[in-house]
Formats: C-alpha cells, structure tokens, sequence
C-alpha cells in the first residue's frame, strides 16, 4: 500500500488541488519537502494540532521532509478563518514564547535529527519586510472580488472583518512562495479550514514562479454529526500536561461515543488501516469499549509517553472497578485558607476542582443529579463537604477527581 492509499484508506485526505499529480509526487520515491504552517497562539499545542501532526508522521515514515512553519508574523496579524471575532493581539515576546514551546512539543511526534525535518519561523523573512514592496509584488495578484468569495472572510463580513485579518491570506500565500524559492517546498497541508488561503498560496507560486504548486488539506477532526472534537469543559484538549493531565487526556478518548471511536482510530493512531478495518466489522455494543481503550492508550502514548499512557488506563480501570482511590487520579489541592473548619461548599468546590466553570453551572449540576461524593449523591447546592479527609468526587457517569486539604 503506498502512503497516497494509507492515507485515502484513513479518510485523511480531504480535498486536494490536484490530485493524480499530488499521487506521482507522494510515491515518486524521492524525499519530497511539504509544509504546515502553526500560528503561535497558545503556550501549547492542541488535539487539532495534533492531527496535522499525525499526517507529518505518515509523511516522513514515507521518506519525505516535514517543514513546520511557526507564525511568529502571521500569528501578529490572526487568521480570521472560524472566527466570530477578530483574535487577541499578543506581544512579540508572547508570540515567540509560544513557538518556542511549539518547537519543543513537535520535536516528540516529529524526528528533527539530520535534516530528517526543519522548523522555521515566517518573522525572519516578515517582520522586517517593507510593506510597498510587498503590496507590488504580492498584492498585485490578488483579486479583492475573489477573495471576498473565500468562505474564511464571507462569515465574517456580516459582524465585520478588519484590514488587519484581510491581509492574512496573502502573508500565509507568501509563505508558500518564499519556501518555493528557498526550500524546494512544492506542496502545502493543513486543515481542511486553511483551504482558501491554501488555495491562495498555490496560485501565487503559479503565477510568480510559473512553477509547479499543490495544497492538500486534511479532515478535521470532528464527531459524526460534524461538531468539532476536543473540546472539554476546560476548555481545549491540550497536550502539554500541566494544561490537561495524562489521565484527563486519556479519559477523554475512553468516553468518545461509539459511533466515533473507529474513525478516530484511523485518524489518530498508527494502528495498521487493516486491523482497524476488521475490527470495524466485528465490534459493537459492548466490545467497542475495548476500542476506545485502544485508541486512549495509543494517543496518550504519542503525546504523553508509555509510562504515563499506562498510568492513566490503570487509574481509570481502578477507578470504574470501584476501587475509586487510585494515585494516579486527577486531584486538586485545597488550601487551609480556603476553609471554614475545616469544610467547604459544594459549588465552591467544583469550581475549584475545574468540575464546573461557575457556581451556577454547579448548581445545575447539583440539582439534576450530577455529582456524588464519595459515592453519595449530593442534591443540595448549599451543603459543605468535611476535607479532614480526601474525598472523591463523581460528576456524571464517567468523571472521577480527587480533592484532598493541602
């Protein structure tokens, strides 16, 4: 099987510019460089960043040479693409922090050594970048009309859409064409939502280079009614632990619902296509919970490492055996300052622990039902819990934390 089927037979590949010449290129033989560009927005990367990941993998498995592309200019200027609003302005100190801590996560998917990968930054050809001669040679070959067309900028025309964003497209083209010319980059991926400005990109080397130029995105990842995965109550599933523990990560992909847990495994994992294939059309009810074991096992795996992948599947199998007291589960520290005796509410709590984002959220979820502790259901939002010893609270079926006094 070559790296164009494995990739097909995954349901990796969403839309492509063209496709039987992106197929030769693939499976020429030759180690061809590509890219995917990773605005620096946060101090982590998430579960959508780690899909673009995955397909760097497959891709370097094959023989070719990832380029990570980190934003320190495009991420100053926000990709309006999904946005409502405009984005956050960060620092240029913020923006280089975050891709510093970028450069140290992809270096555990992605082999760097010996020129097997690169990372560069679009600020060292950008930032210093006189703005005439970019509107000269860059601008001249976009079409405003077309680019008003481009499903990135219609959403957003209605709540407004700064000059600021309406530049981006053109530095992500840029990009392109810059790697072009100094990297012998002939192919860029991303996300099946950077379409537009793939698209852009392709067309700009065209036109400047007459040269030969691909895009290619890839599915996002997203449940079968097409809501976007990776979404907690924290907020994203990140994978820097400090953000989201090991075993919250790996919880997350044990509760995925069944109709989900056999495409996740074919987007997320490097199981072989035919084992994920055969267990496609054997398993379900029940046994798709050895599924979902196997795709939270594997991913804690690629993100967090052996060890703490077989931490979290114990914790987990110890905590739904009944035994509920396992040390590798999630706990929050509650200060002596925090407590009147040596108690504290039950809303403040589960604001405390991340179980709610607000004491209101708290009570609804007092009220309906939601939360046990210490396996005995709480229905009054204004009950105190005694902390003179750990206690373990349930949330639901399937959310179990550890809060202890400090």
């Amino acid at each position: 099987m070559t790296l164009f089927e494995e990739l097909k037979r995954r349901g990796l590949i969403a839309q492509m510019t063209h496709e039987k010449e992106i197929e030769q290129l693939f499976n020429s033989g030759e180690s061809i460089p590509f890219y995917i560009g990773f605005d620096a927005t946060a101090d982590s990367l998430h579960v959508g960043h780690f899909l673009q990941l995955v397909v760097m993998k497959h891709m370097q498995n094959a023989g070719h040479k990832p380029i990570a592309l980190l934003g320190t200019a495009t991420t100053m200027i926000g990709d309006p693409t999904g946005k409502t609003d405009m984005r956050p302005m960060l620092t240029v100190d913020e923006i280089n922090h975050n891709a510093e801590c970028f450069k140290k996560q992809m270096s555990k998917f992605i082999d760097f050594s010996d020129g097997k990968a690169e990372i560069v930054k679009n600020g060292d050809w950008m930032l210093n970048m006189n703005y005439i001669d970019f509107l000269r040679n860059v601008g001249r070959y976009f079409s405003v009309n077309q680019m008003l067309t481009a499903e990135c900028f219609k959403t957003r025309l209605e709540r407004g859409l700064s000059f600021l964003e309406f530049n981006y497209m053109l530095m992500q083209s840029y990009d392109f064409l810059y790697l072009y010319q100094h990297k012998g980059v002939k192919i860029e991926l991303g996300g099946n939502d950077q379409w537009s400005n793939i698209l852009g990109g392709v067309d700009l080397v065209r036109r400047v280079e007459k040269g030969e130029a691909y895009g290619m995105t890839f599915t996002l990842l997203t449940t079968k009614e097409g809501k976007k995965m990776g979404k907690t109550e924290k907020g994203a599933l990140w994978l820097d632990p400090d953000k989201c523990s090991p075993y919250d990560f790996y919880q997350y992909w044990r509760n995925v619902d069944d109709a989900d847990v056999m495409n996740c495994l074919k987007l997320l994992t490097f199981i072989p296509i035919e084992e994920i294939e055969e267990m496609e059309k054997t398993m379900e009810g029940a046994q798709l919970n050895k599924a979902k074991e196997m795709l939270a096992f594997e991913v804690t795996k690629m993100v967090h490492g052996d060890e703490e992948a077989k931490k979290a599947m114990r914790a987990a199998k110890e905590v739904f055996s009944g035994v509920g007291n396992s040390k590798d589960m999630p706990t929050t520290c509650i200060p002596e300052s925090d407590l009147d005796n040596g108690q504290i509410g039950i809303l403040t709590l589960l604001v405390k622990a991340g179980l709610a984002s607000s004491n209101g959220e708290g009570r609804r979820l007092v009220q309906q039902g939601g939360i046990s502790v210490n396996d005995e259901k709480i229905s009054d939002p204004s009950v105190k819990i005694d902390l003179s010893n750990e206690v373990i609270i349930k949330k639901g079926k399937k959310v179990f934390h550890k809060v202890i006094k400090a």
